[in-house]
């Protein structure tokens, strides 16, 4: 007999800037209400690729606008999230400089923090993916 797992799709934006800064959010919501995270979200299927997720999520959550990103990876570990079988795409963004950011939607604050002063624990499997962002070469 087969086991049926609901699989939710979701990206997720690492934003650097030239100076090594990282931008985060706090999270408001559960799971890991409180706690440091990447700006992202959940897929809407109807109408949303991927791409235009991380966008989306990114401004709503930092008020963020940008176009110039790359795949940085998918994080599919099945224990990354306790509310079930979440995966994510991961995209790299890199700012000239550092922008005010604003917290929406899910987000309590957004902040940007120096990548030698992270902050110890964050949600999700996030730190193993700003980990993978920060060894990723800066191209431009």
């Amino acid at each position: 007999m087969e086991k049926h797992c609901e699989v939710v799709l979701t990206a997720d934006m690492v934003v650097l800037s030239k100076d090594g800064s990282v931008l985060l959010i706090k999270r408001k919501n559960e799971p890991f209400t409180g706690m440091w995270a990447l700006p992202g979200g959940k897929l809407d299927p109807e109408d949303e690729t991927i791409e235009a997720c991380a966008r989306r999520e990114l401004s709503e959550e930092t008020g963020l606008l940008t176009s110039d990103y790359e795949l940085l990876g998918v994080y599919s570990r099945k224990d990354r999230d306790p509310r079930g079988r979440y995966i994510s795409v991961a995209f790299l963004a890199r700012v000239a400089r550092r922008f005010e950011p604003t917290a929406g939607n899910d987000a309590q604050e957004a902040r940007w923090f120096q990548s030698n002063e992270l902050p110890q624990e964050m949600a999700f499997d996030h730190h193993s993916i700003l980990m993978d962002a920060l060894c990723h070469p800066w191209d431009h």
